[in-house]
């Protein structure tokens, strides 16, 4: 059964910082944090649609802000409108900043039926933190997932490649040491840059250059790699599309699509490993079996992985479905699809 998130956002709200890159208004499309009674209203309309099966793979997430910096009167209030349609889901998972979590509120929030908390590291690089106004450390997101753990809930980091003062190989580190914390989820955002944000400002300047578009989708795929090798699920990749986004991003790395982007660019890697192991490409055309329901992604947007071949190495590709290739491996040869 596929995994339903009842998702209610709290944008801005109890945040002590304002970082270089922040718009939660426009990011979350919610101008405004919700009341209990609203949230109450969400909850109870959404579990009424759901089947017994899916009520049972659902979560209700609060999204989009610090929830454990909020007010603590409000904060409880609006776990307690939460919290009996929790008691018929898999419980409730919220997001919030590292420097805000101790065992003092981890304890309201079991409470509360709170089984999952996301950390929102963006860097394991401390200067890169300062730099983009983050208010926290790496200690920081280290201490608090400890916490998190000790508490016996489910982990999640969520990380931003291509921040400003950043470098890939600053990004990798911070792969690295999410790996080592070793949560149970990841969120990957590339950095967007928003109107009306500290980032939005440098870069007008000039100040900061993000890297190359292309650059990004290749070093976001390469990090999903990693996840996934370490047995760390990778449950979002790029900002949610959205009219907000599309129309006040004004640099950066948004695609209503970018996880496709990054997939595609891992099969594309899978496929050029094969062909190039012996130095040499003798068949004029290859065909690439890969699992039915990831045929677009091998292909590639605008059938970008075919080209690719095309113009680099001068051979051509056929892709198609076989059920009995597991999603993300590909099986190589010469043999025509049939």
């Amino acid at each position: 059964m596929k995994h339903k998130n009842i998702a209610i956002f709290v944008p801005h709200a109890g945040c002590p910082h304002r970082c270089a890159f922040c718009d939660q208004h426009t990011i979350t499309g919610h101008p405004a944090p919700p009341a209990p009674d609203e949230v109450e209203a969400v909850c109870r309309e959404a579990v009424a649609s759901f089947s017994a099966d899916e009520r049972a793979a659902a979560e209700i997430a609060f999204f989009g802000g610090s929830f454990t910096a909020l007010p603590r009167g409000y904060m409880t209030a609006l776990l307690e409108a939460a919290a009996p349609y929790a008691a018929q889901c898999r419980g409730i998972r919220l997001s919030t900043r590292p420097d805000t979590v101790d065992t003092s509120v981890l304890e309201t929030l079991r409470r509360y039926s709170v089984t999952a908390v996301e950390l929102g590291a963006q860097s394991m690089d401390d200067a890169v933190l300062a730099a983009n106004d983050r208010g926290h450390t790496a200690a920081d997101v280290s201490r608090a997932s400890a916490l998190i753990r000790a508490a016996g809930m489910e982990l999640g980091l969520q990380i931003m490649p291509g921040l400003y003062t950043a470098d890939a190989a600053s990004d990798r580190r911070t792969v690295e040491a999410v790996c080592a914390i070793g949560p149970d989820t990841v969120r990957i955002y590339p950095t967007v840059i928003l109107k009306g944000t500290r980032l939005a400002a440098l870069h007008a300047s000039g100040a900061y250059v993000p890297r190359p578009f292309d650059e990004m989708v290749t070093e976001t795929a390469a990090a999903m790699e990693t996840f996934r090798a370490r047995g760390i699920r990778v449950i979002k990749v790029g900002l949610h599309a959205s009219d907000g986004v599309s129309a006040e991003a004004v640099g950066g790395y948004y695609h209503p699509a970018f996880r496709e982007l990054c997939e595609s660019r891992l099969y594309r890697a899978r496929i050029e490993a094969v062909i190039t192991a012996d130095g040499t490409h003798p068949a004029r055309t290859w065909t690439v079996r890969v699992h039915p329901r990831c045929i677009s992604k091998a292909v590639g947007q605008k059938r970008a992985n075919v080209r690719y071949f095309q113009d680099t190495y001068g051979i051509g590709i056929r892709i198609c479905g076989d059920e009995a290739v597991p999603p993300f491996q590909v099986h190589v040869g010469g043999n025509a699809c049939f």
